[in-house]
C-alpha cells in the first residue's frame, strides 16, 4: 500500500516560493511518475507538473516559469517550488503517484491547505 504526506507551511506571503514536500512510504519511488496537483477554493483541479527520478520533470505550461520539482530517493520524498506566488496560488495541495501514467494518479496524499497572504 502507497502512502503519500504533503508537509510545509500552510501561510506564504506574496511574493515569496511556496515549499512544499511529499514523503512516500510503500513502494517504489523509482517506478511511477510523481505529481504536484492544486484545487484552489471553488474551482478545478490543476495538474501543476510531475517528475520521474532519474529521469525528466514535465510542467503545465501556465506554471513552467514559477514551478521546480524535485526528490530524494534516499529519503523517498520529493518536493515542490512555486515562486513569486500570489494570492491566486492559495489553493489545497496534493501530490500524487501517477502509476496510470503521466497525468494518471492513482494514489494521492490528503492534501495540505497553503493560503497566500500578508
Amino acid at each position: 500500500q502507497v502512502q503519500l504526506q504533503e508537509s510545509g507551511p500552510g501561510l506564504v506571503k506574496p511574493s515569496q516560493t511556496l515549499s512544499l514536500t511529499c514523503t512516500v512510504y510503500g513502494g517504489s519511488i523509482t517506478s511511477s511518475y510523481w505529481s504536484w496537483i492544486r484545487q484552489p477554493p471553488g474551482k478545478a483541479l490543476e495538474w501543476m507538473g510531475a517528475m520521474w527520478f532519474g529521469g525528466r520533470t514535465y510542467y503545465s505550461p501556465s506554471l513552467k516559469s514559477r514551478t521546480s520539482i524535485s526528490g530524494d530517493t534516499s529519503k523517498s520524498l520529493f518536493t515542490l517550488q512555486l515562486s513569486s506566488v500570489t494570492p491566486e496560488d492559495t489553493a489545497v495541495y496534493y501530490c500524487a503517484r501517477e502509476g496510470y501514467g503521466l497525468g494518471r494518479p492513482d494514489y494521492w496524499g490528503q492534501g495540505t491547505q497553503v493560503t497566500v497572504s500578508s
